[in-house]
């Protein structure tokens, strides 16, 4: 009776080889959302297909996607719509993976999530450094696979996102770097327009300047991260954001006894960080997913962030809720962003803080 059973049910995924194959058209070329992954599950238990040759199968749609959409925009003379040269995913998938995220909590996660996907897959880290565009452009190529960055809409448009915010929102969490002498003034801060009065530093290629801009703070970037540290102690602005999980360790690594981290505000916008997979590879894209969610339904997820970011330590030590929250709009924000999920988020953005 099983077997008849078996053969029945293979029979029925059989018959539904073209629906699978018009969803993994929506889900696994662009825009990588949580249906990709139900989807994925669903047909590897109908099937009884492994996640790798699940993997090829999404690859082989992919690469069908996009050569279509190629042959669409030639012959419709459209200029806009970049194409990807995917003829390489016809061979068998790489296991091996290039990433240029280095030893964090987001490596370890990225690997955690490789391996409920498929364990076979072998992560090999690039010890160049390299700034956020440099990074698109080695993945537009296929030199890097996978790299993390909190998200833009070019950044989604040009690169496929995986949208699972890897530090559930905390890196739009940002506290402020200043300089000792000028910690009153920032006390006194009490509104937006009290903070207007205040400038800014950031990096040229982050989103962040953008969102600052956006909002009409003004903004003194540099292309270089490292020189917003002299600059910030020789007064060309007054004060360098950044996610409060990572501003101590950050401002150890360049210590200036005129610096300090301020103790009154707290700015806040939307600035998910994903996992950011080449055009090149879709189905590693999938495998991530997949992965990621596993984790985030068995509570796996929250476990080990909680683990490897003190969150518990940071809550202590910052003092979100007795900060002025300067809160920020992100205009540029994806609306397949997962706000409603609300178990991808900590409860930060919901906060009142001091008054």
């Amino acid at each position: 009776m099983a077997i008849h059973l078996t053969a029945a049910m293979r029979v029925i995924a059989t018959g539904m080889t073209s629906v699978i194959r018009y969803v993994f058209t929506l889900t696994t070329t662009l825009i990588i959302t949580k249906r990709a992954a139900c989807w994925s599950l669903f047909i590897m238990a109908l099937t009884g297909l492994s996640a790798s040759s699940l993997a090829v199968f999404a690859a082989d749609i992919a690469s069908s996607h996009f050569a279509a959409n190629s042959i669409s925009n030639s012959n419709s003379g459209s200029s806009d719509v970049i194409t990807s040269d995917v003829s390489h995913i016809q061979a068998p998938i790489s296991k091996t993976i290039v990433t240029t995220i280095q030893q964090t909590w987001q490596l370890n996660l990225l690997k955690e999530a490789l391996r409920r996907s498929d364990s076979g897959y072998q992560v090999q880290q690039m010890s160049t450094q390299m700034n956020q565009k440099r990074k698109v452009e080695e993945a537009l190529a296929g030199t890097v696979d996978v790299f993390w960055s909190m998200t833009s809409k070019e950044l989604e448009e040009t690169v496929l996102p995986v949208r699972i915010p890897l530090f559930k929102g905390l890196l739009g969490n940002r506290l402020l770097i200043i300089r000792k002498a000028d910690e009153t003034r920032f006390a006194k801060v009490k509104t937006m327009a009290d903070f207007r009065q205040l400038k800014a530093g950031q990096n040229r290629y982050w989103p962040d300047a953008t969102i600052l801009e956006a909002n009409g703070l003004p903004v003194v970037t540099s292309y270089q991260y490292t020189n917003l540290y002299p600059m910030l102690e020789g007064g060309r602005f007054d004060y360098l954001a950044l996610g409060a999980q990572e501003i101590g360790e950050e401002l150890a690594s360049h210590p200036d006894p005129a610096l300090k981290v301020d103790s009154h505000i707290l700015l806040q916008y939307r600035s998910p960080a994903y996992f950011f997979v080449s055009p090149k590879r879709p189905e590693l894209a999938v495998a991530i997913l997949a992965g990621l969610e596993s984790m985030v339904s068995d509570g796996s997820f929250d476990e080990m962030f909680n683990r490897e970011l003190k969150i518990e330590q940071l809550y202590r030590e910052a003092k979100f809720e007795q900060r002025v929250i300067i809160r920020l709009d992100t205009p540029d924000l994806s609306p397949l962003t997962p706000i409603e999920r609300t178990e991808l988020w900590l409860d930060l953005f919901s906060m009142q803080g001091a008054t």
